[in-house]
């Protein structure tokens, strides 16, 4: 069979699953072949050999049944940075730019350091594109899973990146101190009924980093509770919710004592960042 033959089969196989059905197939037999794209466009009448197809028949079967893309691939790219990704990380999303952003906009000075925690770092995406974009910011990454530990690390070693510190364990309590001017989360926010509703697209990720509660809060309401503690007065908390959550991220917010609280919607104009600065309060003790 030629290159065009397959195509053309797994295209047919991918358009149930993907609106991108031959672009996502070309994807994989260059992945197969080693090659580029272009060198499919440019010999589609290459004959394959029975290995070369039955590999790439593999690819395409878990395709077809939802694996994603980034998982098959290894690879996603996030704030122009390629990020490798697993099972064992969330694979990172455009909208959760718009926390990256955000932060930047309210740090624009590069030179100063900064105090920073990005709690549920996954494969380390907004810690580091927060580090690459100001090297000399102080990086604290944290995340309750081992095996995403490690691909942070791995993707900060691949990215140059050295200001980051790793911490395994559960959001606030695993910082090696307080005082941060900034803590940042991409924290899971999908409630119990969404995950019944949808899980055939997020099957194949990690539970644990998108599940959170009868409501999708759990999470959001033990940071928000807890990041007072860690943050200097007058810091920031950035947290990423669902579109639909605003109001009640506000609330909690509101109900803990931050003050200047704002939503900022993501490009598809949906609420998807929600900032609050420290107020001036005596804490409780951090142990």
């Amino acid at each position: 069979m030629t290159i065009q033959q397959v195509l053309d089969g797994a295209m047919l196989k991918l358009m149930p699953v993907t609106a991108e059905a031959r672009g996502e197939a070309e994807r994989l037999l260059a992945m197969v072949l080693n090659q580029s794209r272009s060198y499919l466009r440019a010999w589609p009448e290459k004959n394959l050999t029975r290995e070369e197809i039955s590999d790439f028949e593999e690819w395409v079967r878990r395709r077809s049944l939802g694996e994603p893309m980034a998982y098959l691939q290894g690879v996603k790219e996030f704030w122009s940075l390629p990020f490798q990704v697993t099972p064992d990380t969330l694979i990172p999303r455009p909208e959760t730019e718009v926390l990256v952003e955000q932060v930047l906009a309210i740090f624009p000075d590069p030179h100063p350091v900064v105090k920073l925690a990005d709690l549920g770092t996954g494969c380390g995406a907004v810690a580091i594109a927060l580090a690459h974009e100001r090297p000399a910011w102080a990086v604290c990454a944290v995340d309750v899973s081992e095996s995403a530990l490690c691909i942070a690390r791995k993707n900060a070693r691949q990215l140059a990146i050295n200001s980051i510190s790793f911490y395994l364990g559960n959001w606030c309590t695993a910082l090696p101190c307080h005082g941060f001017d900034v803590i940042v989360s991409n924290p899971p926010y999908v409630s119990e009924l969404e995950w019944e509703q949808y899980a055939r697209g997020l099957a194949f990720e990690p539970i644990g980093a998108l599940v959170s509660g009868s409501d999708g809060l759990n999470a959001i309401r033990e940071i928000a509770s807890e990041a007072q503690n860690y943050l200097k007065s007058g810091g920031y908390l950035l947290m990423e919710h669902g579109f639909s959550q605003g109001p009640a991220v506000r609330a909690l917010l509101k109900a803990a004592h931050y003050q200047r609280i704002r939503t900022v919607c993501d490009l598809a104009g949906r609420e998807r960042v929600t900032v609050g600065r420290s107020s001036v309060i005596v804490r409780r003790a951090v142990p």
